[in-house]
C-alpha cells in the first residue's frame, strides 16, 4: 500500500440555492448559499459519495490545502485523503460549512437582502435538522440520491444522527463519533456561560457589531478558552504543562505565569481572529436544542426504528465533555431497536478532542469501517 497523502489544492466551491428555505423555528430565509470542498471523484452511479459534516468551529475546508504555501491543512486532513482512512482514490468526499457559519455559507456575516446590511443577530436560529435538510439539498445538488455514509464527531456526529432519522433511505452508514443522542445538563451550562461571555462584551452591541466596525474578542476569546478547557482531559493538559511556570517564580499578579495560562490566551486569541461572535451564539444554541428523541415521545428507541443505515460509534476514554457512557445510550438504543453497530472505546489522553488527533487504534477501525462499506458497494456493482 503506497503511503498516505494530500488530496493536494483544493479549490472551495459556492453552492446557491434560490429559493425560500423553512426553518424549524418558523423562519424563513429568501435564498441561502453553501461553500463546499469536494475530493475525489464521484463514480457513475453515484454511490460512493461520504459527507462529513462539521463540529462547532469546522468549516468545510476538510482536507487539502488552499495554496502551495498554506501552512494550515483541512480540520480532518489525518482522516481524508489517499490512503487515508477516508480514501479519496475509492470515495467521492464532501465538506460543508453548515447555515449560520462564517466561513462562507449563509449566515451572521452575509448580507441580509431585506436590509442590505449584514444580518448580524437578525440571522435567525437553526437547528440540526435544519442543517440536515439543507445537506439534502445538497445532495440533490450534486444527483446523490443515497450516501455511502454520513460521518462526523461531536456536533458533526449528532447530525449523522439526525440524517439516519430523516432521510433513513438516503444513508447507508452513519460514523458518529465523540458524540451524544443529546447535550447533558452540564453541557448546556457550559455553553451558555461562553455565550453570556459574548452577549456581556462591550463591543458587542446586540449583535450589530459589524456595522459599528466592531469584534466582541473579549467575550470571544473568553468563551473559547473556557470551551477549549473542556475539549481536553486534565491528564493530557497536566502531562503537557503541568505547574510549569513561565519565569520559574511567583509573579504575585494577574499576569500570564503560569504556561497553561498562556496556552488558553493563545488559543482564544487565536479564535477570535478566524471566527464569528454571532457564529458562535447559533452553533451552541444548536448542540443545545439537538434531541432528536423528541418527536417520539423522547424515547430514543422509538426514533431509531425507522432508521435503515448501519452505525460505527465511537468514544474515547477521556473525553468527559462527551463521555463514553453518552455512546453507551446511543448504542444500547439501537440495539434495542435492532440497528446494526459496530462500537469502539479508544484509549486516549486527548480528551474531546481525540477525535481530530492521529491516534492509531481510532483511525484503524475507521479505516477497516470505510473499507468495508467500500467492499459492500463493489459486491453489490459487480
Amino acid at each position: 500500500m503506497n503511503p498516505p497523502a494530500s488530496v493536494g489544492i483544493v479549490t472551495p466551491q459556492t453552492i446557491a440555492f434560490e429559493q425560500p428555505f423553512a426553518l424549524q423555528n418558523g423562519d424563513t430565509l429568501p435564498r441561502f448559499d453553501l461553500i463546499t470542498e469536494t475530493y475525489g471523484t464521484l463514480n457513475a452511479d453515484k454511490s460512493n459519495a461520504i459527507l462529513i459534516c462539521h463540529a462547532l468551529s469546522g468549516t468545510h475546508h476538510v482536507a487539502g490545502r488552499h495554496h502551495p504555501d498554506d501552512k494550515h491543512p483541512g480540520w480532518w486532513d489525518n482522516m481524508v485523503g489517499p490512503n487515508k482512512p477516508v480514501d479519496t482514490n475509492r470515495f467521492f468526499v464532501v465538506g460543508l460549512n453548515n447555515l449560520g457559519g462564517c466561513a462562507g455559507s449563509s449566515g451572521p456575516l452575509s448580507t441580509n437582502p431585506a436590509t442590505g446590511k449584514p444580518y448580524g443577530s437578525d440571522f435567525p436560529m437553526v437547528t440540526v435538522k435544519d442543517w440536515v435538510r439543507s445537506q439534502a439539498m445538497l445532495a440533490d445538488h450534486f444527483g446523490i440520491k443515497q450516501w455511502a455514509a454520513v460521518m462526523g464527531g461531536s456536533l458533526g456526529g449528532m447530525q449523522a444522527l439526525q440524517w439516519t432519522i430523516d432521510f433513513p433511505e438516503r444513508v447507508r452508514h452513519a460514523l458518529v463519533i465523540a458524540s451524544a443522542p443529546k447535550l447533558s445538563t452540564q453541557n448546556i451550562a457550559f455553553n451558555d456561560v461562553a455565550r453570556q461571555a459574548i452577549l456581556t462584551d462591550p463591543d458587542f452591541h446586540e449583535g450589530h457589531y459589524a456595522s459599528r466596525q466592531a469584534v466582541p474578542r473579549r467575550g470571544l476569546k473568553i468563551a473559547r478558552m473556557m470551551g477549549h478547557i473542556t475539549y481536553l482531559a486534565e491528564d493530557g493538559l497536566g502531562k503537557k504543562f503541568g505547574r510549569q511556570m513561565r519565569s520559574g517564580e511567583l509573579q504575585y499578579g494577574y499576569g500570564i505565569e503560569f504556561e497553561v495560562e498562556s496556552y488558553l490566551r493563545y488559543q482564544g486569541d487565536k479564535f477570535a481572529d478566524r471566527f464569528d461572535a454571532n457564529t458562535y451564539l447559533l452553533m451552541t444554541k444548536a448542540l443545545d436544542y439537538f434531541d432528536p428523541a423528541a418527536d417520539f415521545g423522547h424515547n430514543l428507541h422509538t426514533a431509531l426504528l425507522g432508521v435503515q443505515a448501519k452505525f460505527f460509534v465511537a468514544s474515547f476514554s477521556s473525553d468527559w465533555r462527551f463521555a463514553p457512557e453518552r455512546s453507551h445510550e446511543l448504542v444500547k438504543a439501537l440495539i434495542s431497536a435492532e440497528k446494526d453497530v459496530q462500537y469502539i472505546e479508544i484509549e486516549s489522553s486527548h480528551g474531546h478532542d481525540a477525535f481530530l488527533m492521529e491516534d492509531e487504534p481510532y483511525l484503524k477501525a475507521v479505516r477497516t469501517y470505510i473499507d468495508n462499506i467500500h467492499k459492500e458497494l463493489a459486491h453489490e456493482s459487480a
